[in-house]
C-alpha cells in the first residue's frame, strides 16, 4: 500500500502532460475542428521550452527560466497550430490529413531547429528542470487541475462556451444568430496549440532533462483517445486521461513491484497504448462527438 501511495506523485506527472493535452483538443472539437495534430504541436512546445529553458540557464537567466520557458513553448505550438486553423477553416482542407501534416513536419522543424541551436538533431541537457512541493509533487499537477476547471467553467458557464459549442453542433444555426464561426473555429483550434505547447513544455521540465524525437512518444495521441473516451466533457476528459495516464506511469514504476520484475518490460511499456484501444472499443457506443466536428463549414465569413 505504501508503494502505491508514494507512486502517486510519478503518476500525477504522467497524466498531468496527456490531460492538458486533451483538454485542449477537447475545446478544438467542440468548436468543430478536429486536431490530430496534437501530438506534433506537443512536441514543437517541448523543443521550443526545452531550447529556450537551457539559453537562459545557460546565460545566467536560470531564475525565470522555468516560466518563460513554458510561455515560449506555448506560443510557439500556438502559432503552428494556425497552420491547421487555415487549412481547415479557410480552406476547408480534410482535417486528418492536414494534422497529419503537422505532425510530419514537427518532426522535421523540430530537429532542424536542435541543428542549428545545438549541432545535434537534440537540444542540449538542462541542469534544472521544475522543483517539487512538500507532497512531492510537480506544479504541472496543478496546472492541470486550473485548466480543467477553466475549461469547465467558459465551456458551461460563459456566452462565449455556449457560442463554441454550437459552432461544433450546428454553424448554420450559429451564424444565423450572428456567431462568427471562423472566428470561434479559429479560437478552439489556437488553444489546442497553446495547452499543447504548455503539456510538451511540462513533459521536458519534469521527465527529462532534454527533447528529443522519441520525448513525446505517442501521448498527443493518447490524449485524443481521452477525448473521444471522455465523451469530449471537461469531466469525462479528466477521468480518461487518468486511466491512460496511470497505465504509462505504471509501465514506469513497475518495476518497483518485487512481483512483477519476472515480466519482460516490454509488455509494461506496450500496456498504455493497448489499455487506450481495448477501452476505446468495449465502451464504443452511442456517438458523443460534437454534429460538427471535422466537417468543413462553408458559410459566411463574417
Amino acid at each position: 500500500m505504501n508503494m502505491i501511495i508514494s507512486s502517486i506523485p510519478t503518476i500525477l506527472m504522467i497524466v498531468a502532460p496527456i490531460l492538458i493535452t486533451a483538454i485542449g483538443g477537447m475545446i478544438c472539437e467542440r468548436s468543430g475542428v478536429v486536431n490530430i495534430a496534437l501530438e506534433g504541436l506537443m512536441g514543437i512546445g517541448a523543443c521550443a521550452a526545452a531550447s529556450t529553458h537551457y539559453l537562459m540557464e545557460a546565460a545566467g537567466c536560470g531564475r525565470y527560466s522555468i516560466a518563460v520557458a513554458l510561455l515560449v513553448g506555448m506560443l510557439v505550438s500556438g502559432l503552428f497550430s494556425l497552420i491547421h486553423a487555415v487549412a481547415s477553416i479557410n480552406f476547408n482542407a480534410d482535417q486528418t490529413i492536414s494534422g497529419t501534416g503537422i505532425n510530419l513536419l514537427a518532426d522535421g522543424v523540430t530537429i532542424f531547429a536542435s541543428q542549428i541551436l545545438f549541432h545535434a538533431d537534440r537540444t542540449k541537457e538542462f541542469k534544472v528542470g521544475m522543483v517539487v512541493d512538500k507532497l512531492g509533487l510537480y506544479p504541472t499537477a496543478y496546472i492541470a487541475l486550473v485548466v480543467v476547471l477553466v475549461a469547465w467553467y467558459v465551456l458551461y458557464k460563459t456566452p462565449f462556451g455556449l457560442h463554441l459549442r454550437a459552432c461544433g453542433e450546428h454553424p448554420a444555426a450559429a451564424e444565423s444568430v450572428g456567431i462568427n464561426v471562423r472566428r470561434i473555429r479559429y479560437i478552439g483550434v489556437g488553444v489546442s496549440g497553446i495547452l499543447s505547447g504548455l503539456a510538451g513544455g511540462c513533459i521536458v521540465l519534469t521527465q527529462t532533462i532534454q527533447y528529443t524525437s522519441n520525448t513525446i512518444n505517442g501521448r498527443g495521441f493518447i490524449a485524443i483517445a481521452a477525448v473521444a473516451f471522455g465523451r469530449w466533457t471537461p469531466l469525462g476528459v479528466t477521468g480518461a486521461a487518468f486511466l491512460f495516464g496511470a497505465a504509462q506511469a505504471f509501465s514506469v514504476i513497475a518495476t518497483n513491484f518485487p512481483a512483477l520484475k519476472v515480466i519482460p518490460a516490454e509488455w509494461f511499456n506496450m500496456l498504455p497504448y493497448a489499455i487506450t484501444l481495448i477501452a476505446l472499443i468495449v465502451f464504443s457506443g452511442k456517438d458523443y462527438a460534437p454534429q460538427a466536428s471535422g466537417k468543413p463549414y462553408s458559410g459566411g465569413a463574417s
